[in-house]
């Protein structure tokens, strides 16, 4: 077991048998381990040098007892691990050295194409399932492999520690229980933001790989999309969502405003926190009303009572202060 730092088997069996029996002589190992007297005086000399056994007796009778084992073989395991760390070092430069010389000559190998939605919805699964750090989503109405209520890979990744942030599409939003979807997402710990309009659909995990449909929403025929590697267009795609989030509106779940509520001003209840992240997302008093199952008329007298707390007079200028004063 302890070759791997230097300690051969037989020496491992000697210096075992010592630590079990505290103090012993050579005719005692030789009766107890069955070894030949000369095979058990080697062994003995290899531990000495090793610093396991003090050094040899005049008497060759006399009693042995082990050494502690922890400064000799400690330090033949650090020089073991700072070798593997060199080589796991050596192998990821080989690793970037050899990317790079596909990359310069086999531009194919940077993308992969996926034909169908089954297996559109399966690579999709296998990435996250694999991520370890950050999925990023552009999600879009009418999603074309994969349903937020079927994504369960995503509550997988971040029950272990996965970031997610994505970013939902303002029709998204008005699709009947895709808002109660968002909010048990948001719920379970991911950041999620609400833009007008999103340019394509994209998922982009631990910032090494993409997926990204290659035909328009409207075109018919089985979807298809391209795995992006490693490359100036997944930096591309990369700086895209980062811009696109810093312009989108945050949506917070009704727990998590209730349980913000600040005890010395106002704060949104949860139902007015959930409007407000609405309303400022910019979906329409309509499509508000049949999200919180209320109606048309409620939605406009709640909105109309928060600018009166906000101490506005227009709506831009509830939006302005939503955000401002942390309400969403």
């Amino acid at each position: 077991m302890l070759e791997v730092i230097g300690l051969p088997p037989g020496e491992e069996e000697v210096y075992r048998c010592l630590v079990q029996l505290t103090v012993a002589r050579i005719d005692e190992l030789v009766e107890r381990l069955r070894r030949p007297r000369a095979e058990i005086e080697a062994r003995l000399d290899g531990l000495r040098r090793k610093g396991l056994v003090p050094p040899a007796d005049p008497d060759p009778d006399a009693p042995l007892r082990p050494l502690a084992p922890d400064v000799p073989l400690g330090a033949a395991l650090l020089r073991k691990q700072e070798s593997l760390e060199a080589a796991r070092a050596a192998v990821n430069q080989l690793t970037d050295e050899y990317r790079a010389g596909v990359r310069r000559h086999d531009a194919a190998h940077l993308v992969e194409v996926i034909t169908g939605a089954g297996a559109l919805r399966e690579r999709l699964r296998d990435l996250q399932n694999g991520a370890r750090a950050e999925v990023l989503w552009f999600c879009r109405a009418n999603p074309l492999a994969m349903p937020g209520q079927d994504n369960l890979e995503e509550f997988d990744a971040l029950a272990r520690g996965v970031r997610y942030r994505a970013i939902y599409e303002r029709e998204m939003l008005l699709e009947p229980g895709a808002l109660e979807d968002v909010e048990q997402g948001v719920r379970a710990g991911e950041q999620a933001r609400v833009l007008d309009r999103l340019p394509v659909r994209l998922a982009i995990v631990d910032g090494r790989t993409a997926v990204c449909p290659l035909v328009p929403d409207r075109d018919s025929g089985e979807p298809s999309a391209a795995v992006i590697g490693r490359s100036q267009l997944l930096d591309a795609l990369l700086a895209l969502f980062e811009s696109h989030w810093m312009m989108a509106t945050p949506l917070r779940s009704s727990t998590a405003a209730a349980q913000e509520r600040a005890a010395d001003g106002y704060r949104p209840d949860a139902d007015e926190a959930r409007l407000l992240s609405l309303f400022v997302a910019g979906v329409p008093d309509k499509s508000i009303a049949s999200q919180l199952g209320v109606s048309r008329r409620t939605v406009q007298r709640r909105l109309a009572d928060l600018m009166a707390a906000a101490g506005v007079d227009t709506r831009p200028g509830l939006a302005f202060q939503a955000s401002r004063r942390g309400w969403i």
